[in-house]
């Protein structure tokens, strides 16, 4: 829920390079499709099955899978964005988390996904957007009011926010079920970060994972059957923090609850998965790794 150029150096202040990765969900098999000599965020996949698109240093591009080429899509003003951006139902439109300049907080604006000006939608900050209905009607996100990071959700033309959940403790990377019934999203409440559910509404807030691992970011699958999440070990990162330069695992596991099992397992972290990243089929997963040079 942030930007995190700065997490990928060391004290040293070396570099990252950037694996822009594809991976087959039912062999694991890995493909490199891109190397950046920089750092890349968070792929979303455009429904035609071709594009991808990323953050880089505040802007964001489109990437042709078949071509191999980056091309930046005009954000305006928008040019501090960080990894949570996330397209509409039609993807027509793009929503993103823009850092703005009168207090370097993060609000959510939404533009064309061809470019353009963009349009204010949470006047309050910080705001980190993480899911829109299916309907096209709402977005919902993690945002700090009164010191307090909870889940809130407000119509995508902007409007008056709602608070969903109002529990001690972080809870964030909210997203919706492609029926639009439930929202999931992960939260310390339990001591550990792990992965819930709740109704679209607020009410049924309820665990999903059990186990002795930090877990993150969940994004449900076209088909609403499975759902991929970011796991750091326990003890390795405090459980309220997601940051770069990690050992961490994407994981799967069926949304009606049950055993998990590791798709991947990479350096990575902040910037791996931070926004969903299915293919429109539901066969691959775009995520990005890392190596600190």
């Amino acid at each position: 829920m942030e930007a995190a150029e700065d997490q990928h150096k060391d004290s040293g202040g070396s570099s990252v390079i950037s694996y822009l990765e594809i991976v087959d969900v039912q062999s694991g098999e890995r493909t490199v499709i891109a190397e950046f000599q920089a750092l890349i965020e968070a792929p979303n996949w455009l429904k035609d099955g071709n594009k991808l698109i990323y953050n880089r240093q505040g802007r964001l591009y489109a990437f042709d899978i078949t071509t191999r080429e980056s091309k930046e899509i005009d954000s305006g003003f928008a040019v501090h964005c960080n990894n949570d951006h996330v397209l509409s139902p039609d993807h027509a439109h793009i929503a993103v988390s823009h850092h703005t300049r009168e207090d370097g907080k993060s609000r959510i604006y939404v533009l064309p996904t061809s470019g353009g000006r963009p349009e204010l939608i949470t006047p309050l900050g910080p705001s980190y957007l993480h899911g829109w209905s299916p309907d096209g009607s709402t977005l919902v996100y993690c945002a700090e009011r009164g010191g307090q990071y909870d889940i809130y959700t407000i119509p995508a033309t902007g409007g008056l926010e709602v608070q969903l959940t109002d529990t001690p403790g972080l809870d964030d990377g909210p997203e919706y079920s492609p029926d639009g019934r439930h929202i999931w999203f992960n939260s310390v409440r339990t001591g550990l970060m792990q992965v819930w559910r709740m109704n679209a509404d607020g009410s049924e807030q309820t665990q999903m994972t059990f186990d002795e691992s930090n877990n993150w970011f969940p994004h449900v699958s076209p088909d609403g059957e499975t759902v991929a999440y970011l796991t750091y070990r326990k003890g390795d990162v405090a459980p309220g923090d997601h940051p770069a330069n990690r050992n961490v695992e994407i994981r799967l596991m069926p949304s009606s609850g049950g055993e998990f099992r590791t798709l991947v397992q990479l350096f990575g972290g902040q910037g791996t998965i931070n926004v969903n990243s299915w293919s429109p089929d539901g066969k691959r997963l775009a995520f990005v790794s890392y190596r600190i040079v």
